[in-house]
């Protein structure tokens, strides 16, 4: 049997699946330049090359695949059992990972949490910006925030939030001079700001509804972005349509910056749940975090 150090096993775990020697160096607390020598010394031990380093990034070999899928496992199971043991503790600790939108985490995550962390110094709490559909097992967040039709239904889900409805806005000075779309097909001829969903590429198509009309619309300006704060300023500077939610841009359309269009066509959308995998075992840090976010209606 080799006589392999198992510090430098794991950490070959966390650069095949970091993809990156910067991020698992971070992530194991330890430089780079001793984490490649740990990595060379592996690599000679077992005479195969786990590694293939080039300038974007690292990826695993074949080999490297092997050894991750054969090994990798049984290193979740300890660190399921030692994260199960610490929370036996009473003191609840640790971090807890959540991706989420921008909007939930700005209306919903922070004004919840920050209540919990100022009571619990040994929480820590971190927020991803994630449009897309983000695996949160393979991606190792603890928790997901999605709005309430968009989840697995291997999931456990608990909604945090009302529901609440999308907008178009744009501004009076846009509208005198483009004019109002009263129905979303006249879109295609207005200058709208587009929002580019990071982990698909894609444009996202604006969605209505109306009794059991369904419509994608998929529209087109000089404004891209990623964010939907983004979005609402550049409506508010005249530079096109938004479609972001209402609750954002009421406080600039009671003001008169924005003015409100289509309403007819954009009904209620579930509201944002938390969810996490339904095989996890909640440690006291999370438990806490779960009930802290928990809507009451």
């Amino acid at each position: 049997m080799q006589n392999i150090d198992l510090n430098v096993l794991r950490a070959f775990l966390v650069i095949a699946r970091e993809r990156s020697f910067t991020r698992a160096a971070a992530q194991l607390g330890v430089s780079q330049s001793a984490l490649s020598h740990s990595m060379r010394g592996l690599e000679e031990k077992l005479g195969l090359r786990l590694l293939t380093r080039t300038t974007r990034g690292v990826s695993p070999t074949e080999a490297g695949e092997r050894l991750l899928a054969s090994v990798g496992p049984y290193y979740e199971g300890i660190d399921t059992e030692l994260d199960a043991m610490s929370a036996l503790r009473d003191k609840p600790a640790g971090l807890i990972r959540i991706s989420a939108h921008d909007h939930a985490a700005d209306t919903i995550l922070w004004p919840k949490l920050k209540e919990l962390l100022r009571g619990y110094p040994d929480i820590s709490v971190e927020i991803n910006i994630n449009y897309g559909m983000v695996d949160i097992v393979a991606e190792r967040f603890d928790a997901g925030v999605r709005s309430g039709d968009l989840i697995a239904q291997d999931m456990i889900a608990v909604r945090i939030g009302p529901d609440f409805r999308m907008a178009v806005v744009g501004s009076p000075d846009y509208l005198a001079e483009y004019g109002r779309p009263v129905h979303p097909r006249d879109l295609a001829a207005h200058r709208c700001i587009n929002l580019r969903l990071p982990t698909r590429g894609g444009l996202y198509a604006w969605e209505f509804a109306r009794r059991r009309d369904l419509l994608h619309v998929n529209v087109h300006g000089q404004f891209i972005c990623n964010t939907t704060p983004q979005m609402l300023e550049a409506a508010i500077a005249g530079f096109g349509l938004a479609y972001v939610p209402y609750d954002l841009a009421e406080p600039h359309v009671a003001t008169g910056r924005l003015v409100s269009m289509l309403e007819d066509w954009c009904p209620p959308v579930p509201g944002y749940h938390l969810y996490y995998a339904s095989r996890r075992q909640p440690s006291p840090a999370f438990a806490l975090v779960v009930e802290a976010l928990r809507y009451a209606r």
